[in-house]
């Protein structure tokens, strides 16, 4: 079990999250949703040590997250990622491999062979030689994808990977992630589409500076938890639930 402690980070001594207590099954995709500046991404970054928190814990099956980091695939935003560096998909994909390798040792065949079968698997392996600028959103996020499938990660952390992709590349990586599920690995995806919850998620977080709930989608994704990490209107949206007359 991935588990998060009273963790409360503060950006310029302004609380972006306070006290978060949460945990992440293995053989679950759990999504993160949230309002803008809710601080989901910022809740991934805390725990995988990549911001400084106020105080707080992160650790796996009882270790620091921080210690089983070779266990552990993160594809961050998009808007993260230097498109202008000078690498191509298939190399993206070989740095999946490096936590397996000893010190000071390149990928060898083996490594070369499992990249090309994991853009296989994501059916990108004619791009294996683009440079990483050239592809489109869905593609981009595919790569990554494959790079996580040679790192045999157990803990697989993706913030907002469907976002600006086209519907196959959405569809195959849902497809991939349903696959990591069943053979027990942890899965947490930092998600904005509320439609989709229900169709895409086993378990649901609910976060707006703080858990707002927890829990199996299917008890927490109500229009009272909606309601009080949205807003009424778009609970009413989502639900159909009929206005009440104002008397």
């Amino acid at each position: 079990m991935l588990s998060i402690k009273n963790l409360t980070v503060a950006y310029d001594d302004t609380p972006v999250l306070t006290d978060v207590a949460v945990n992440f099954n293995a053989g679950k995709i759990t999504g993160i949703i949230g309002p803008n500046g809710a601080g989901k991404s910022t809740l991934i970054k805390a725990m995988l040590g990549l911001i400084k928190s106020k105080h707080g814990t992160a650790t796996y099956n009882n270790q620091p997250l921080t210690a089983v980091r070779q266990q552990i695939a993160y594809v961050e935003q998009r808007k993260d990622i230097d498109l202008t560096f000078p690498i191509n998909v298939l190399d993206v994909v070989l740095t999946g491999t490096y936590g397996h390798l000893g010190l000071f040792k390149s990928p060898g065949k083996a490594e070369k062979q499992a990249s090309l079968a994991a853009l296989a698997q994501v059916s990108l392996s004619d791009f294996a030689k683009r440079q990483i600028g050239n592809l489109s959103g869905g593609q981009l996020q595919r790569v990554f994808v494959a790079r996580a499938i040679v790192q045999a990660a157990e803990i697989i952390i993706l913030d907002e990977p469907f976002v600006g992709i086209d519907l196959q590349s959405e569809t195959a990586i849902v497809q991939i992630l349903k696959q990591w599920r069943d053979a027990g690995k942890t899965i947490i995806v930092v998600h904005h589409d509320l439609n989709k919850v229900t169709r895409y998620f086993d378990e649901l977080v609910i976060l707006n500076h703080g858990i707002v709930a927890a829990g199996a989608t299917t008890d927490v994704y109500n229009p009272t938890n909606i309601s009080q990490a949205f807003s009424t209107d778009l609970s009413s949206v989502l639900f159909d639930q009929p206005e009440v007359p104002q008397s």
